[in-house]
């Protein structure tokens, strides 16, 4: 009987992650649907990134995907920022003047919880805070958004692909519904790899541009190739989309990051399945301009 519940409970799961995998263009099926826009470090030409204020903007301008960076600290917390280094976001230098180069390794969780994350940006956002993912996740649920997380940096934090899951569990984010709005990216291979080994149900993304050659290898633990704008061609996106990956459906490529409209169009003229972006409204209007 337990044996037959878990096996309903992954194959829902399974079938959630298809759902989010879903062809966004498919010729086959005479259907064409512009890319998804996917909100780069939360709103992040318009808020300071990866703070609560940049989700907040994202669901604000009505995007329901947001990009976001996790890094763990010296004891042990995840927390959501996209430097290795507290120094260009944070008033780190102010707070401890004398613990250059300010890693995020080498500071506990209440001390980064002591910075402001926002003055930087601007100051109508001073006190902003670097949120631990705990934070980010919950705001994310409060929206109803969709998140793609990247595992910033695995090589500095062993273990860190169980312990994010470990944490996306906690949240219930590793659930039937949630698995639909949920991939997990990085660019290290092997992080991507171990990922899909500790949770095979979960959707996972590779943040880079393997050869056609090395498509069928990814294919195997990857459900996205997402690479750098500048990197891509029609046919180069044609490829991934020959091959099925671990769910069973092609690959899909998201592009990154597209800030302005006449590149949007390029991209989109391409075929890819996203668009992660800084400024999600000025993608979208370039998109639904055509």
């Amino acid at each position: 009987m337990y044996a037959r519940v878990v096996a309903a409970t992954v194959t829902a799961a399974l079938g959630m992650a298809a759902a989010l995998l879903s062809p966004v263009s498919d010729a086959r099926a005479g259907e064409v649907r512009v890319p998804a826009v996917i909100a780069h470090r939360g709103a992040s030409s318009y808020a300071p990134e990866n703070t609560l204020d940049a989700v907040d903007t994202a669901a604000r301008l009505g995007f329901s995907w947001v990009e976001n960076d996790v890094q763990r600290t010296k004891d042990g917390e995840l927390v959501v920022l996209h430097d290795d280094s507290l120094q260009r976001t944070t008033n780190v230098e102010e707070v401890f003047p004398d613990r250059a180069p300010w890693k995020v390794r080498d500071f506990t969780a209440a001390e980064i919880a002591r910075l402001d994350a926002g003055s930087w940006f601007s100051p109508a956002y001073a006190g902003a805070r670097v949120p631990t993912l705990r934070q980010y996740m919950r705001r994310v649920e409060h929206h109803h958004q969709k998140l793609l997380l990247e595992i910033k940096n695995p090589e500095l934090y062993p273990g860190i692909e169980q312990q994010t899951l470990k944490v996306l569990g906690n949240e219930g984010w590793l659930d039937r519904h949630h698995l639909g709005r949920l991939i997990v990216q990085s660019f290290s291979a092997d992080s991507v790899r171990t990922v899909h080994e500790l949770k095979p149900a979960v959707i996972t993304g590779y943040l880079g541009t393997p050869t056609t050659p090395q498509l069928p290898q990814f294919a195997r633990f990857t459900d996205l190739v997402n690479p750098s704008h500048g990197s891509l061609s029609q046919g180069y996106v044609t490829a991934v989309h020959a091959f099925e990956g671990p769910h069973g459906r092609p690959l899909r490529v998201f592009a990154w990051t597209v800030d302005d409209a006449d590149t949007a169009r390029r991209v989109a003229g391409y075929g890819v399945d996203g668009i992660i972006t800084n400024k999600p409204d000025v993608v979208r209007a370039a998109l639904d301009s055509d």
